[in-house]
């Protein structure tokens, strides 16, 4: 099993784009009982993960519950810097 950040990661070499929701909802199988699988703990990895170049935002919009919901995806860079450093 990866680290849940890798898994994070990695997750968005294999969608087209996600919300910190989606990972979470992506992960839960396997992640479900990790205490950093948080809403808040998610966001803060998209966003370091932004920071760092590996993905980027693509959009956003407000969920049912008029709460912000951000997405990303990682550029064709990105997923080549995760591929390669992270293994499937």
């Amino acid at each position: 099993m990866k680290p849940l950040n890798y898994a994070i990661l990695k997750h968005f070499t294999k969608v087209p784009e996600a919300s910190a929701k989606d990972v979470i909802e992506a992960l839960k199988g396997e992640y479900g009982n990790f205490k950093a699988l948080k809403l808040d703990a998610v966001i803060n990895a998209l966003m370091t993960a932004e920071a760092n170049g590996l993905i980027e935002e693509t959009r956003f919009d407000l969920d049912e519950n008029k709460e912000l919901r951000v997405y990303y995806h990682a550029h064709k860079e990105g997923a080549e810097t995760i591929n390669k450093y992270i293994e499937d």
